[in-house]
């Protein structure tokens, strides 16, 4: 189970938030054979480091075990980063396990959660929504977008972009700037 939103450090892009980052290397083990994921950013809570909401992560958990070990084909996770490409001030970002199709749960379109920079590698909330099964980020603030973020907080629970099935979409970033624990090394 990915770490489910939790208010570690009011953690984010701007000043940095060492719980993406953890859930960014939680996504890198996925490259190993017989390992799987459930997202849980949309039912963690920020005071509480357990999420109350044991039926969608139980649900989550064995969607995967059920594809995966019992070969029970079907739709086991939501969407995830693919590729960005930029045309003037907007970023069209593809993904990959769109199930049956991208959704928000917003009732005008819009998906929350996105940020968007530029060179200066300062990053602005973004105005997002889905178009084609792709998603359409941009922010009047950044005028050539190169890199964009989504859900990068501790606290990412606000975060709305599922595919059909009901299964969110984990954080991500498309750049590879150095991050906080970039420079931190593991001791015993």
């Amino acid at each position: 189970m990915q770490l489910a939103s939790f208010n570690a450090s009011n953690g984010n892009s701007t000043k940095g938030s060492k719980w993406a980052e953890l859930r960014e290397a939680q996504t890198a083990t996925l490259q190993f054979p017989n390992t799987g994921m459930a997202v849980t950013t949309d039912i963690g809570n920020p005071m509480d480091i357990h999420p109350t909401n044991k039926q969608d992560v139980g649900s989550r958990l064995s969607a995967i075990a059920l594809n995966t070990i019992y070969n029970k084909k079907r739709v086991f996770s939501g969407p995830v980063y693919k590729s960005m490409k930029t045309e003037g001030n907007q970023a069209t970002l593809t993904f990959e396990n769109i199930g049956s199709g991208l959704s928000t749960r917003d009732k005008y379109g819009f998906v929350k959660g996105f940020e968007v920079a530029g060179a200066d590698k300062i990053f602005y909330y973004a105005t997002a929504y889905i178009k084609n099964n792709k998603v359409i980020v941009f922010s009047d603030k950044v005028k050539n977008p190169i890199a964009v973020r989504f859900g990068w907080a501790d606290d990412a629970r606000d975060d709305n972009l599922y595919n059909k099935e009901e299964f969110p979409a984990g954080p991500f970033r498309t750049d590879d700037w150095e991050i906080i624990i970039s420079s931190e090394k593991f001791r015993l």
